[in-house]
């Protein structure tokens, strides 16, 4: 089975440089056209392998392990760990890839950087970095309830003796991610582990959880205002995909940005929370099609 290439770019914080690892899946040609992945919260890029593997016909596919996740360095400063940090990481990925435009798909979290991205003020008549934009189960504003349950879990240092044992944890704290088998599950789950003294871990800095805990309503209708101001500067053509059941994007929110912004194409799957996770072959399809 095709898998992709692991690769680093340098990138800048406040105390200096960090390496933020992403997987490579080589595409056509050298000069097909390339699709950025980016990952939920406490998620990492090879969650995007399904997709990348039909995707890959087309594009090149480059799926970040963002900050803090997977491979990437762990920052100095966890304040560090927030959206415009992390969108000032992919202008880096961009350069380092050497194209003017992406497509970009965002499952959470890398919804919001994907959207940051999309945003940023740029000279008259120069095109967006971000050619197509699917967000993936996000939007400008989301439930602080959400946010409360992850929360609950977030930062957690648990230690497992076996992979069944830690993929049937993170099926208890995920079940808004919909049915899967026994397969897929595993496949998910297992990029994010590492080994340390005979036990697993969760493959992400635990620090992450700081700047999240600091999170209140009001904050959080602050970053609403923001978030709704950037998305409503949005030219790009855009599909949301929504969880019918989810917790995190209303269906107010979502039948919103329908009608503001970029005016999105809305897609509910029945059965799903939050978030899909883009490895059925119908999910695939959706984005597909999308960017065809």
């Amino acid at each position: 089975m095709t898998q992709p290439d692991l690769r680093f770019v340098n990138c800048l914080d406040a105390t200096g440089l960090h390496r933020m690892a992403y997987w490579e899946w080589a595409g056509p040609s050298a000069d097909a056209p390339v699709l950025v992945c980016v990952h939920g919260l406490s998620r990492q890029g090879r969650d995007f392998d399904a997709l990348a593997r039909v995707m890959s016909s087309r594009y090149r596919v480059v799926c970040p392990d963002v900050v803090g996740r997977g491979r990437s360095d762990w920052l100095r400063q966890p304040g560090g760990y927030q959206i415009p940090a992390y969108v000032c990481d992919m202008v880096a990925l961009l350069a380092r890839l050497d194209v003017g435009q992406v497509d970009w798909v965002g499952t959470s979290m890398g919804g919001l950087i994907g959207l940051g991205l999309a945003s940023l003020p740029r000279p008259d008549g120069a095109p967006s970095p971000i050619r197509r934009l699917v967000l993936n189960d996000v939007g400008p504003a989301i439930q602080f309830e959400a946010l409360q349950r992850i929360g609950s879990y977030l930062g957690k240092a648990p230690r497992f003796v076996s992979l069944a044992d830690g993929a049937a944890y993170l099926r208890s704290i995920a079940s808004g991610f919909g049915p899967h088998t026994d397969e897929e599950w595993l496949a998910l789950s297992a990029p994010l582990f590492r080994e340390e003294g005979g036990e697993l871990k969760l493959h992400y800095d635990p620090a992450i959880a700081l700047p999240f805990a600091a999170v209140t309503p009001e904050v959080a209708a602050a970053g609403e205002a923001a978030l709704w101001a950037a998305y409503d500067s949005l030219t790009c053509p855009t599909l949301l995909i929504r969880g019918a059941e989810s917790d995190l994007l209303s269906s107010d929110t979502a039948r919103a940005m329908t009608q503001r912004g970029p005016g999105a194409r809305l897609v509910e799957l029945p059965g799903i929370g939050h978030a899909p996770t883009l490895v059925h072959d119908d999910q695939i399809a959706i984005v597909k099609d999308f960017l065809s």
